[in-house]
């Protein structure tokens, strides 16, 4: 296990051009779909002696370089873990703060994404979401529905396990009224009946901050995915760490099981 964790965690960042350019990583097998935990805004904050809050609003800017240089890297999909399920047990001047953070972060890129071809989606329960909140990413999905280019999806009021039962319930409820069979029942089924049903599973997930474990995160669909950890705080997570993670990546041998 201590071996598994020091091939996977990376604490050490290494400059583009050090070991790689951007050009040997196009030449390589690119990760079509990454999806990223983004911890560590609150540490970041308390580090410099911040409210918390400051520290979500300097990751949001780091959204937006991370998707920009997806799009440029000819990437399929970026998923981000906004808002998990768990996270409204935080102080509600925090979560007031997050639920306004979609709001604000579209208001001022959306019409960026629109330029760059990149199509807005989002996964979670969005009839739990503040009005101003769900209107904003209403307004997203709509005015970016015709792009072809990176689907960004944001991971809002999202849990894995809550994901899981419900489509387990659509498919009962199916079976029941006779508009599937039993036998009809296999992996690629269930993936039918979850919020990604429409993006193949990540080839690539990225953690900041240090933390090691997967927090109720897309549980069922990276069953195959290369990890990756690293000790940056997420506010602090440049372009140059993004392009480590996919070199690592493309170093590595995915077998799916076999030899």
């Amino acid at each position: 296990m201590l071996n598994f964790l020091k091939r996977t965690k990376v604490s050490k960042k290494t400059a583009v051009g050090a070991d790689f350019s951007r050009s040997d990583i196009l030449s390589g097998t690119m990760p079509s779909h990454v999806a990223i935990i983004m911890d560590g805004n609150g540490r970041w904050a308390n580090k410099r002696a911040l409210p918390r809050i400051a520290g979500h609003h300097e990751g949001m800017k780091v959204v937006r370089k991370i998707t920009k240089l997806a799009s440029e890297l000819g990437l399929d999909a970026l998923t981000l873990y906004a808002f998990s399920t768990e996270n409204w047990k935080r102080p509600k001047i925090e979560v007031d703060f997050l639920m306004k953070l979609p709001e604000e972060f579209l208001a001022t890129y959306l019409p960026e994404l629109i330029q760059e071809n990149v199509r807005v989606r989002v996964m979670g329960d969005k009839d739990k979401l503040p009005g101003h909140t769900l209107t904003a990413v209403d307004r997203a999905i709509r005015e970016t529905s015709g792009n072809t280019g990176l689907i960004l999806n944001f991971a809002l009021n999202y849990g894995s396990r809550t994901e899981i039962i419900e489509a387990v319930k659509k498919i009962a409820d199916d079976a029941k009224n006779q508009k599937l069979h039993i036998e009809q029942i296999d992996e690629s089924l269930l993936s039918d009946y979850l919020m990604t049903n429409e993006l193949q599973d990540p080839d690539l997930l990225i953690r900041t901050s240090g933390e090691i474990r997967l927090s109720n995160f897309m549980l069922w669909q990276l069953a195959y995915t290369e990890l990756w950890f690293t000790e940056v705080l997420w506010p602090d997570f440049k372009e140059e760490d993004f392009l480590q993670a996919i070199a690592d990546f493309q170093q590595r041998g995915r077998r799916f099981g076999g030899v």
